[in-house]
């Protein structure tokens, strides 16, 4: 045994650098280990009883994330999915989440371009689609089906939100007006 590296411990380093798993239909009840392959970059766990995922937080590298037919009601939040920066493809249906609250933090995730949430107790509410479109502005794929302009474009905003309204006028160019004060009147302004 050279410099304190027991076969033992090679075996587990080897080990944790796995950059793809699929464990599916193991009936697995939570991932908490998970977290330790740095790593991985596809973890499939479909049809598994899972209900929280908090241990991935770790796996920042993840670019695919299947989940699908587990037991999840509540998905974490914003800073969890921030975490998960390059996750592009994430599939969720057949879970339990009944409302726009439990998955909003998916809004969070900057790079997710596809999502399923289809069989879920959300996905069966008339303004399913358009909520999770427009509250995900990196998606470019829902429930198997490409978002299309039209989808994009069917949104209704109120009058004071249409384009060049008055109440959205603003002079860029006053040296006198500061970044600041200008941010903060945008907030107000913004704020619901």
């Amino acid at each position: 045994c050279r410099h304190g590296n027991t076969k033992s411990t090679r075996s587990i380093t080897q080990t944790l650098k796995v950059q793809s798993f699929f464990l599916g239909h193991l009936l697995l009840k939570d991932v908490k280990d998970l977290g330790l392959f740095q790593s991985l970059r596809i973890c499939s766990l479909p049809d598994n009883c899972i209900t929280a995922i908090d241990a991935l937080a770790e796996c920042v590298l993840l670019v695919k994330l299947d989940l699908n037919g587990n037991q999840i009601v509540q998905l974490p939040d914003a800073l969890f999915w921030a975490k998960l920066g390059q996750l592009q493809l994430l599939n969720l249906h057949d879970n339990h989440m009944e409302t726009i609250q439990n998955t909003k933090g998916l809004a969070g995730c900057p790079n997710l371009t596809g999502l399923t949430l289809y069989n879920t107790p959300f996905s069966l509410k008339g303004d399913y689609r358009c909520t999770v479109v427009y509250s995900m502005w990196s998606l470019r794929a829902l429930d198997r089906h490409v978002i299309s302009d039209q989808e994009l474009a069917s949104l209704h905003f109120p009058p004071k939100f249409k384009a060049f309204s008055p109440n959205l006028l603003v002079n860029l160019s006053s040296p006198s007006a500061p970044l600041v004060c200008l941010c903060r009147s945008l907030t107000n302004y913004f704020k619901c």
